[in-house]
């Protein structure tokens, strides 16, 4: 059964892989043995990344690159090729986040949000998907979110691009799960990072901030998750162990997405 969750030998790519959830989520595969390589937008964050894991004892290997540019990522995935290996496992982490009312949102905001968070994921699964398919396998993991499932006020291109990212997971499990590459989906919930620290802090009286309290209310798990809640899922989505799992969004969200909320 264990080595059902062995990636040894695996090279994964985690796209913005440096810090948060994406470094997580790597540090996690490299303890079950996977070579971890993973991209940024320039050097500077790269260089920090690579420290990071270092202190970690990861020997990771960064490269800089856009994921919304097709033609340098092709290129990218190429030379990864070439100085590590043909990718086994492809996180799609890269992503941001706009937090403007739609109507005071421009046009411009709106094609960002969706470039790098939906038409990225599609960018770098196609320019992975052929070392897969020459390999005989693949694992692709598309970071979605609660929003794949459930809108809210501010965030309408980020739940555009993460509803559309949830079908772009469906679509490739149906495009190539016959090539024995599985596409799935890690859908995260309200997840305790330094990026929301701020939503988290004590008030001056003491009392939680009103977002730590709607969010404690609204998940059964009466807690924020961390980022060491998602990397036994990752691991099982990359590994073996998901061998027969397609096309599918797992959401680790304590439960937010099975509740209706208490009675008030």
């Amino acid at each position: 059964m264990k080595n059902m969750f062995k990636l040894d030998g695996k090279i994964a790519l985690v796209t913005g892989g440096s810090y948060g959830i994406g470094f997580a989520i790597a540090e996690a595969l490299h303890g079950a043995g996977a070579t971890i390589v993973f991209n940024d937008l320039n050097q500077e964050a790269v260089d920090k990344g690579i420290a990071a894991y270092k202190e970690k004892g990861i020997t990771a290997h960064g490269y800089v690159f856009d994921v919304t540019d097709a033609v340098t990522t092709k290129e990218k995935v190429e030379k990864i090729r070439n100085e590590v290996g043909i990718i086994d496992i492809l996180v799609n982490n890269a992503g941001i986040i706009k937090r403007i009312p739609m109507l005071d949102m421009s046009v411009e905001d709106f094609r960002q949000v969706i470039d790098v968070d939906l038409n990225g994921p599609f960018i770098v699964s196609q320019a992975v998907i052929p070392g897969m398919l020459e390999k005989g396998h693949g694992k692709i993991i598309n970071i979605c979110s609660m929003m794949s499932e459930l809108g809210r006020e501010t965030v309408s291109a980020y739940a555009a691009a993460k509803g559309g990212l949830k079908m772009l997971t469906r679509n490739i499990c149906s495009e190539f799960g016959e090539a024995n590459i599985q596409c799935n989906g890690l859908g995260p919930g309200y997840i305790a990072t330094p990026q929301t620290a701020p939503l988290r802090e004590p008030q001056a009286d003491g009392s939680r901030h009103p977002f730590d309290q709607f969010i404690i209310a609204k998940t059964p798990a009466a807690r924020w998750g961390t980022t060491e809640d998602l990397q036994g899922p990752a691991v099982f989505l990359a590994s073996d162990a998901s061998n027969f799992v397609n096309g599918h969004i797992l959401y680790v969200d304590g439960g937010i997405l099975a509740y209706i909320g208490k009675q008030p």
